[in-house]
């Protein structure tokens, strides 16, 4: 098991601190399904990544960077009608999965926080846990540990963590692929045996996290197959 932690150090300055932002949208008359979101989630955070402006030379290039060498904190927030549509002409990436949109932008310093994004709330993410069928053909599967409860868009922030750390492990025909399919995650809850078995292989990425919000620091919350 490799294990991937996204923990702060307590010289960080706050200035400085780094996130992607991602924003779920959670209609009030019509809310999408939990499970779509959260795939949708993790479909956008890696899309964001490997989109030919976050390339060298690209105009994302060098948030990404500076991001990533630090601690890959994201932060979701949700939106509606019109503060949805706000939010679309920022910089980033829309996927929709089935009756779900989330928009995974460009990470910057959360001190300098575009007012379309600062303004949407961070709570309120709620989502009934639903049954989310078969595994769509070449989706990659994104575990959630079973033990653990997490908000929508807490377990949105965590898929979109472990979609990044697979992508590092797949070959250039298989993001090609991958690309081709939007990026397609699915998001299973294993039973707390099947879990258990899961992360104790040597081929599965298990991401911890800081504790910042909803769980403890170090709790591990998705596990990925890198295979």
């Amino acid at each position: 098991m490799l294990v991937d932690r996204h923990y702060a150090t307590d010289e960080e300055d706050p200035a400085a601190v780094r996130a992607m932002p991602v924003v779920l949208r959670i209609e009030k008359a019509d809310p999408p399904s939990r499970t779509e979101v959260l795939e949708a989630a993790a479909a956008a955070a890696v899309a964001v990544c490997l989109d030919e402006r976050a390339a060298p030379g690209g105009e994302w290039h060098d948030e990404l960077v500076a991001w990533v060498r630090g601690r890959i904190r994201k932060v979701s927030r949700r939106a509606r009608g019109a503060h949805w549509e706000a939010v679309l002409a920022l910089p980033g990436v829309t996927v929709t999965v089935g009756g779900a949109q989330v928009r995974a932008f460009v990470p910057g310093k959360v001190s300098e926080l575009p007012r379309e994004l600062s303004r949407l709330q961070v709570s309120g993410s709620e989502l009934p846990a639903d049954e989310p069928g078969p595994v769509p053909p070449g989706a990659h599967e994104l575990w959630l540990n079973p033990r653990v409860g997490m908000t929508a868009g807490k377990a949105a922030a965590q898929v979109g963590h472990a979609s990044m750390l697979l992508a590092p492990h797949l070959s250039p025909v298989e993001l090609e692929e991958w690309a081709e399919l939007e990026y397609r995650c699915a998001v299973r809850t294993p039973s707390a045996a099947d879990w258990d078995a899961l992360v104790a292989r040597p081929d599965v990425v298990v991401v911890r996290d800081a504790g910042y919000t909803e769980v403890a620091p170090g709790t591990a919350t998705v596990a990925v197959n890198r295979a």
